[in-house]
């Protein structure tokens, strides 16, 4: 079949965004798969679809798929390409929509400088619903977190990480470094990914602190590998900084593909991400 598509991407992570509304789209993982690849495909680190909601309310569902072919709860930067879509494709006159996603309800909006902020809800702290297995674990607190320790198996030896667990919809274990242009993201990322205690894997993000109010950041993302940018992983890193007392909202977050804002007042309240998304080109191809 020939599927039209949309080459989108936010802070360099990039997306296939397709439009399941006017067109029909069931793909199996190895379809997924082919489409992501960069040789072979169109190339992108998650494929998005925009499909009609059934839940009263929302203007939308949002899906999404990583390059391994495997569907995920959300993605941030993600969230900000399928406002622009859907405003851009005149899919809805509204600069705010309520989007169903498989994590809940988010509401994007368009600013008017043309960058989008998504409220991305309030993160979700306990171990067990990120979900991460501490059982057995002695945690160590600082400020209002608990850093969590990590045995990994590192060129036959055992290492210990400290990492907070935080869920912005997604599963993320967050840890700082002191230079994260250094930090061993391709080496320890795929090993905290697959730890056994995130029974739905993980991704893993390395922060290093600039000021309480600046960071850098990277992110081995779960089923895509490292990525340029990752927003829900940039969110979860501010709300982990935030909590141990290192940070204070907002936040700016240097990616290696652009810069992310977060905005957290703290417990209960909800995440804001402000950030670019940027239409690379159209196309169709042959599936």
């Amino acid at each position: 079949m020939k599927l039209k598509f949309t080459k989108m991407h936010g802070a360099g992570n990039d997306f296939v965004v397709i439009d399941a509304i006017n067109q029909k789209v069931d793909f199996t993982p190895a379809q997924w798969q082919a489409l992501a690849d960069r040789r072979f495909g169109v190339g992108a680190d998650q494929m998005l679809v925009v499909e009609k909601s059934s839940v009263p309310g929302c203007d939308f569902r949002y899906r999404i798929f990583n390059n391994d072919g495997g569907e995920v709860e959300q993605c941030g930067n993600g969230s900000r390409a399928f406002v622009k879509f859907v405003v851009e494709k005149g899919l809805t006159a509204a600069r705010k929509i309520r989007v169903e996603t498989l994590a809940g309800i988010i509401e994007p909006r368009l600013e008017d400088d043309g960058s989008i902020t998504v409220d991305m809800g309030a993160p979700v702290l306990a171990p067990a619903q990120v979900p991460f297995d501490a059982e057995g674990l002695q945690g160590q607190p600082e400020g209002r977190e608990t850093l969590w320790p990590l045995v990994l198996e590192l060129g036959g030896q055992r290492e210990s990480v400290q990492v907070s667990v935080v869920s912005m919809g997604n599963p993320h274990a967050v840890q700082v470094v002191t230079d994260v242009d250094s930090a061993p993201v391709e080496l320890v990322g795929p090993l905290i990914e697959h730890h056994p205690r995130f029974p739905k894997r993980v991704n893993a993000g390395f922060m290093q602190l600039l000021d309480r109010r600046h960071v850098k950041l990277r992110v081995f993302e779960r089923g895509a590998g490292e990525t340029l940018a990752c927003g829900t992983g940039a969110c979860a890193a501010v709300v982990a900084g935030i909590r141990r007392g290192l940070l204070d909202s907002p936040v700016r977050v240097d990616a290696r593909g652009g810069q992310l804002s977060i905005a957290w007042a703290g417990e209960g309240q909800p995440v804001y991400l402000t950030g670019p998304a940027v239409t690379v080109f159209e196309g169709e191809i042959t599936v």
